[in-house]
């Protein structure tokens, strides 16, 4: 399969960043073509510097290339600069591994952290010559196949994609690939459909041909039917038990552009049972598998070792939650002692937060700021969402933190949650200069500073905020035009405090396509034909084209924006995912939503009762507390480079 890169290359002087194209980076990996029985193309639908750190795809492009009947190259979002000028030449769609056309590929999987990529995702499917529409292709494309966070609700997209994977892929993938090459050797009876009815058949892989969807009247979804006897009422999540015989990545990739995350990462574990009813990624990650303390450590000196990154991120929903996360931080800490090497937590939790965990973390590093999640600004707010954190321990925990010698802390909260009022959004302004107020107390000096930073509640699918409405745009931007005044207009507090948001925009979008089913399908290709392009990014996003598309498909429906994002649903409405399994029953969700609606907390079920959520009899499993006792080795530090 011929490279691309010979008429590529002309190009690249002519478009910004062209490093992010030219492929190449420190443990990349170009297989030869021919010895490959299945080739997959690994898209990431956002930029180089955003997809090449993540942790999915390299960790599939790893499982895919250790098999030697088997190859994976990885592709990103096109910049349009560069779009331009490949449809001008005549280029299509290319990986950057080996400039191998991605039309060639046998499986295109598409990582989605975000449903703001979908819109990529019909830009890269049109500049590599692939129909957008499933339906237009023959078994000379590639199947098209979505995972990650964003496909456990593939209905907006189910035109576009052939097939969607729930959970965790490094079995999937794996079964995958035998599956198309037992197809392919058997010279490809049936075709394409054959093979998607085989993927199907597997109860893991949902394939959009094979369901129908009814509707009532009113707009609701009437029914969600297989409309094939041989495929599954429900399809199913895949879930890696044994985090230690999958660790991976073993040969991260070291970007040649600068990323959004320069270290190397190590995943420890994966779930969170905390509970918090936001939380998408906590509820459909369940349940809790650690990564044992050797199996960390053995990790991240291969890491190392491969890379020459001097940070290592620990990585989790809630890292310091690890039952031996301290065994970790301190084994770590004393191992690469007197070296250059530095550990760190992508946040931490207000009653997880230590200072001898803190201190071990930046034993061998430069003490950075701190980051905790209080998420909701008042305490009644917090026992909605269930975060279980008073306004005392954060301001306990941020003075032990000043006392100790940090000097910045970051606050992240969201606003627009469910029953928020102002009120609840004023006291983000009231907690951020009770935090300034005691580290200056416990510091014994003013040189404090504060970043209170405000996300958007989306109501997100397989949580128990999936009835919920959403706040609209302009009550979201209401209320941070009210909190920015709080907080600016006290000046012996302004300007220690720092205020960073987003308006209420993007995430209404977000929130369509969060919840959307196929109808939205149709107002995803408008928005991308009138030039939708990395709606992730404030200065490509345009807020007006979504809604000129919105206005443009749907009245056809009888809906509209505001029906997909600000009406609450009931309890018996079908929910366009209801056929998609991600292990938790939906009367324990609702039964969780009411229990938020009267500002009940539930405990972390890691370490009390069950609370019979479905996820562990339906996987026949338990949730892994450890800790395990085994001591991280060896224990001889490293020396220091010199």
């Amino acid at each position: 399969m011929e490279s691309l890169f010979a008429r590529l290359e002309p190009l690249l002087p002519r478009v910004q960043k062209p490093v992010q194209y030219v492929g190449g980076e420190l443990n990349a990996q170009v297989k030869d073509w021919d010895d490959a029985q299945v080739r997959w193309s690994l898209l990431y639908p956002d930029a180089y510097e955003v997809g090449l750190p993540n942790q999915g795809v390299m960790i599939l492009y790893e499982v895919i290339n250790e098999r030697p009947d088997a190859l994976a190259e990885r592709t990103y979002a096109v910049w349009p600069d560069l779009a331009a000028l490949m449809r001008e030449h005549g280029i299509g769609q290319f990986t950057v591994d080996a400039h191998r056309p991605v039309a060639a590929f046998d499986v295109l999987g598409v990582s989605f952290a975000t449903e703001l990529g979908y819109t990529n995702l019909l830009e890269a499917l049109d500049l590599a010559g692939i129909p957008l529409h499933s339906a237009d292709r023959t078994e000379a494309h590639p199947i098209v196949l979505a995972g990650g966070h964003a496909a456990f609700n593939p209905e907006p997209i189910s035109a576009f994609i052939d097939a969607a994977v729930l959970g965790d892929g490094e079995q999937a993938v794996l079964e995958i690939t035998d599956l198309i090459k037992e197809w392919k050797a058997q010279g490809r009876p049936g075709g394409r459909t054959e093979l998607l009815l085989r993927l199907a058949r597997t109860g893991g892989v949902y394939v959009p041909r094979f369901y129908d969807v009814d509707y009532l009247p009113d707009g609701r979804i009437h029914r969600v039917v297989p409309n094939r006897a041989d495929v599954p009422f429900r399809v199913h999540k895949r879930t890696v038990m044994d985090l230690d015989e999958w660790p991976y990545p073993k040969q991260p990739l070291v970007p040649l552009a600068e990323s959004v995350h320069e270290r190397m990462s190590v995943e420890i574990f994966r779930g969170c049972t905390r509970g918090c009813r936001f939380c998408q990624a906590g509820m459909i990650t369940r349940p809790v598998r650690e990564r044992s303390i050797t199996g960390i450590g053995d990790m991240v000196d291969r890491g190392i070792r491969a890379t020459g990154f001097e940070e290592v991120g620990l990585l989790s929903l809630s890292s310091a939650d690890h039952s031996e996360i301290g065994e970790i931080a301190k084994g770590l800490a004393d191992r690469y002692e007197g070296t250059n090497t530095s550990l760190s937590l992508p946040s931490t939790r207000v009653d997880a937060f230590n200072v001898t965990l803190a201190n071990e973390l930046s034993r061998n590093g430069r003490r950075s700021g701190l980051t905790f999640a209080p998420e909701g600004g008042s305490e009644r707010l917090r026992a909605v969402i269930n975060k279980m954190v008073s306004k005392e321990d954060l301001i306990r925990t941020v003075s032990t933190a000043y006392a100790n010698g940090w000097r910045q802390v970051k606050l992240y909260f969201m606003c627009g949650l469910p029953t928020e009022t102002d009120a609840d959004v004023l006291e983000i302004a009231d907690m951020a200069k009770d935090v300034i107020r005691a580290g200056r107390e416990a510091a014994g000096h003013r040189d404090i500073r504060c970043t209170v930073s405000i996300g958007g509640f989306v109501p997100k699918p397989h949580t128990p905020f999936q009835w919920a409405a959403q706040a609209s745009a302009d009550t979201i931007d209401h209320r941070l035009r009210l909190l920015r005044a709080a907080i600016n207009g006290d000046r012996s507090f302004g300007r220690a405090i720092g205020v960073r948001y987003h308006d209420g925009k993007p995430g209404s979008i977000e929130g369509l396509l969060s919840r959307g089913d196929r109808r939205v399908g149709g107002v995803i290709e408008a928005v991308w034909r009138a030039g939708g392009r990395f709606d992730g990014w404030s200065e490509h996003f345009s807020y007006d084209r979504w809604v000129a598309a919105c206005a443009e498909v749907l009245p056809a429906y009888g809906v509209d924006l505001d029906w997909y994002t600000v009406r609450e649903r009931t309890e018996h409405e079908v929910l366009a995912w209801d056929h998609l399994d991600a292990g938790l029953e939906k009367e324990w969700l609702w039964s969780d939503w009411q229990d938020a609606l009267d500002e009940t907390e539930v405990d972390d079920c890691r370490w009390s009762a069950c609370y019979d959520c479905g996820v562990c009899p339906s996987m026949g499993t338990d949730i892994q507390i450890g800790p395990t006792g085994r001591a991280l080795l060896p224990l001889t530090p490293v020396a220091a480079s010199r």
